[in-house]
């Protein structure tokens, strides 16, 4: 990592803290598509963003400009940072109002990063990487496909670490022109968060999803072995983009912030009870990490073009709600999709989307239900007086007043041995998935650098 880059001064900020940033390795083509992706969605979007973003050479510039010339009429404000090169100035995208450049020193770190910041009220987003080094590449060397180029560094839509490394960005251009960087941090300061941002992030997702398959469809590669790593790469993001968006929902909500966490670890142990195979479990895992992307209260099923109750005879496995509908453009997906619909349906059959009872709901769905409404019960008391002992007892009673009406009444059984278990001292360590480049779905297990050292809240320890 270049000493004084942006990248590198993100991380070293974030070193010591009880979150330090986990970077990915990225082929050139994932990028692209990521970058594109943004790009195309300030162009749909109402939010006149402000846009921070480098190019390494003013030549990659050059061969955007003509489509940052769409962007700017879009945008509140355009800076561009690149090492200049003849016609990096003159093009008329670079004469706009809005648009400001920043010519790098050839010797300037950030010359050699790959950047796209994104602040907009109804959402953010970043792309933020460097190009390995040649001794990075190892003996196998720079490689001769420019797809096959690798970058390290990350992209999210987290807006604190957005709002964070934008400022690092105009700290940076300060140096180069301090008027322009003032003007950014005034315009930065005029962007007031939109209150439906979830709502609004789902559409990005769906876009960055779209313009994934699209590259990976659209690769031209020159043996079956290198096409198989690229198109793992891009699959693998494919995956964070949704782990993405639902990390953002749990954040936001302050009451209930590691619900997805939580009910990860509790789906694990009933998996384990209940003997279920490694491939399930795996599955399990994935639904209830995504579980709160896909809001009842907004089901509509595109096969009826209103709340659907039951299945039709030629439809799919099951009707399809906003955030399954998108779920489902990716094969990988689509059961962990059906698993998260069918989530809000009762054992007797009285719930929705398709009013499935007993056996008809997938186990996986009757699992996350069940500890989805444990772990809320839990979490609702965590502040109260009670033992560990009593706030147990109390959310497992709660269940067992909606078994064999909400909720599979073997499966409260279940859920009350590993109750029996927490309550004598059963530690259950908290878990999350490490957003990078790495495949960790689609591997037998989990990376081991994303265990957390506390256990899930002092009610779990």
């Amino acid at each position: 990592m270049l000493e004084g880059s942006i990248l590198q001064q993100l991380e070293t900020a974030h070193r010591h803290t009880t979150r330090p940033i986990r970077f990915g390795v990225y082929y050139k083509n994932t990028l692209v598509a990521l970058c594109h992706a943004l790009e195309d969605h300030i162009l749909t979007d109402d939010g006149t963003p402000l846009v921070i973003t480098a190019f390494q050479q003013g030549k990659w510039y050059l061969q955007e400009a003509e489509r940052y010339a769409d962007i700017a009429q879009c945008s509140r404000q355009i800076a561009i940072m690149a090492a200049t090169e003849s016609g990096f100035a003159e093009h008329p995208t670079s004469q706009l109002p809005n648009v400001d450049l920043v010519g790098l020193d050839a010797g300037d770190p950030v010359a050699q990063e790959w950047h796209l910041i994104i602040l907009s009220p109804n959402y953010t987003a970043m792309v933020i990487c460097q190009e390995l080094s040649e001794a990075d590449y190892g003996s196998a060397g720079v490689p001769t496909s420019d797809l096959e180029r690798k970058f390290y560094g990350l992209w999210t839509f987290e807006p604190e670490l957005v709002q964070e490394t934008a400022e690092i960005a105009i700290a940076h251009i300060k140096k180069y022109n301090p008027e322009l960087a003032q003007k950014l941090t005034g315009n930065k300061q005029q962007i007031v968060p939109s209150m439906d941002r979830s709502q609004n992030l789902g559409a990005v997702v769906s876009r960055v999803v779209d313009y994934l398959q699209t590259g990976q469809e659209n690769l031209s590669i020159p043996t079956a072995l290198q096409k198989q790593t690229l198109d793992r790469n891009l699959v693998s993001n494919e995956i964070q983009a949704f782990l993405r968006m639902a990390q953002l929902m749990d954040m936001a909500d302050v009451n209930n912030p590691m619900a997805a966490a939580e009910i990860v670890v509790l789906a694990e142990v009933i998996a384990q009870l209940l003997d279920l195979p490694a491939w399930q479990i795996k599955r399990l895992r994935l639904a209830a990490l995504l579980h709160r992307i896909d809001p009842l209260q907004k089901a509509e099923s595109v096969l009826t073009g209103g709340t659907s109750t039951r299945y039709q005879e030629d439809a799919p496995c099951c009707p399809l709600v906003p955030g399954a509908q998108v779920l489902r453009t990716m094969p990988r997906l689509r059961a962990v999709a059906q698993i998260i619909t069918h989530q809000s349906e009762w054992w007797n059959g009285t719930g929705e989307p398709a009013g499935l009872a007993g056996d008809e709901i997938p186990l996986e769905s009757r699992i996350l239900a069940l500890l989805a409404d444990f772990q809320w019960r839990i979490n609702q008391r965590k502040s109260s007086n009670q033992s560990r002992e009593q706030i147990f007892t109390q959310a497992l009673d709660e269940c067992r007043q909606q078994q064999s009406t909400r909720f599979d009444p073997k499966l409260v059984d279940t859920l009350a041995l590993l109750v029996m278990g927490l309550q004598q001292g059963l530690d259950l360590p908290l878990m999350t998935p490490k957003f990078s480049a790495g495949i960790w779905i689609l591997d037998s297990q989990w990376d081991s650098h994303s265990k957390i050292s506390e256990e899930i809240g002092s009610y779990f320890t």
